[in-house]
Formats: C-alpha cells, structure tokens, sequence
C-alpha cells in the first residue's frame, strides 16, 4: 500500500501539524516497526530445533506457540516442559531463553514503517531506542535491514539495567549523541508504560501507535503515562511531523 492509498493518510497534508520545528524522530522497535509476534513466532521454531536436536521432541514448537496464543507469557518454557512430561531445571530453562534470545530471526518490517523510515530519512534525524538484551535486538535490526536509517540506535541493554526505559537516561544519550534538543525530538512507540514518561521528561513530543495486533495495542493507560497523540498507522505521521 502506497501512503497515498492509506485510509489514515490526506493526499494534502495539512499545513497546521500539531508538532512543529521538529529535528529527530525516534522509533521504538518491537511491535512499532515490525510485529513482535514474528520474533516469538521464530524463536519459538529456533528453541523446538534445539530440543528435536537435544531431547528428540518433535512437538515443542507446538505447545509454545499454543501457550503464547492463549495469553500465557514469562513461564512458556517451563509449562512446555511440564505438559510434555520433560524433565528440567533451571539451567535448562536458561538454555533455552539463551538459544530464543541469540537465535538469527526472520522479520518483516510493517509497511508503514518502510514508508516512514524512507519518507523522513532525508527531512529528519532518525533514531531508535529499544530495550532488550543488545544480541537480540541487533539480531532484528540486522535481520529487518534497518540500520542504515538511523543517525544513532540506541540499545537500551547496553546501560544498567534501571536504566531502560521507562528511564529518561536512554533519551538523553540519544540526544547526546547526535546534538539535538528535547524540544524538537518526538518519540513513537506502542507501550504507554515504558516508552513516553522518561520522553517527555526532557521535553520530547510523544506518539503512541496503536496496532490492531500490537501487543499493547489495547492497553488503556494512565494519563500521566500516555503519549500526547496517539495514532493507528505510521502513515499518519506526515500530517503530525
């Protein structure tokens, strides 16, 4: 879909954005620019080789992927093992997160995020911040072709682990690193309770996108915490920005 064909989007933008003299936009990662799903989705396959490869069980992508569907998160792995009657322990478990972190995903980004990041890479300073562990989150950088976008990625689990968002720390690095004032920064992101406080700390202008299949997409958040527009496309984003 082409962003004169989004329902979302004016084929005359209006000349009154709501943000103006903006310098940077600054992208979360998951579940703003690509599904998350499609990561669990393919650490799930990653985890199940290794199991046919270690334990010769056949069904263990089966059994994840069904709890991750009902709604089950933080524990997948053990109650996996439980139901398929496999003994483990807690080094087990470590096992199995490490080879689901490290593992090289398959991802696809959303089309309007391949549309935001080509329209705005010539008008704007572009960044992300994203927490997580550094090895998976440059594996799906790396894996969704993204890195050439960006003035400056800043990887959250490079810092001290209170130091993630929802912290203002990560904003104020990103606006070190490529000189740019919180006044003409905006933040986009999907989780009302991580990724808008630490931003409007120091001034940024703050978007949620709201994702039909979004992880969070749903969440009904506290005013204090939520950003200041909140949006369903990234197409949208030319009559804000």
């Amino acid at each position: 879909m082409s962003p004169s064909s989004s329902p979302s989007l004016s084929a005359n933008p209006s000349p009154c954005k709501p943000f103006t003299d903006l310098k940077a936009i600054v992208f979360d990662l998951d579940d703003t620019l690509f599904p998350e799903h499609q990561f669990v989705y393919s650490g799930f396959h990653a985890v199940s080789d290794w199991m046919r490869d270690h334990y010769n069980t056949a069904n263990f992508f089966d059994v994840t992927w069904r709890l991750f569907l009902e709604g089950k998160r933080g524990t997948i792995f053990d109650q996996a093992l439980a139901e398929l009657q496999i003994p483990f322990d807690a080094a087990l478990i470590r096992q199995l997160v490490q080879v689901y972190h490290n593992h090289t995903p398959k991802l696809t980004l959303h089309e309007d995020a391949r549309w935001a990041l080509e329209y705005f890479r010539s008008q704007k300073k572009l960044g992300l911040i994203t927490n997580g562990f550094v090895t998976t989150q440059q594996n799906k950088v790396r894996a969704l072709g993204i890195e050439s976008y960006f003035d400056f990625i800043l990887y959250c689990g490079t810092l001290e682990r209170t130091d993630w968002k929802p912290s203002p720390v990560p904003y104020q690095k990103w606006m070190e690193a490529v000189d740019c004032e919180g006044e003409s920064c905006v933040y986009v992101g999907d989780h009302p309770q991580k990724d808008f406080v630490g931003a409007r700390h120091w001034n940024w202008k703050t978007i949620r996108i709201c994702r039909e299949d979004g992880e969070y997409g749903k969440m009904v958040a506290d005013v204090d915490d939520d950003a200041d527009l909140s949006i369903t496309s990234l197409y949208e984003l030319q009559n804000i920005c």
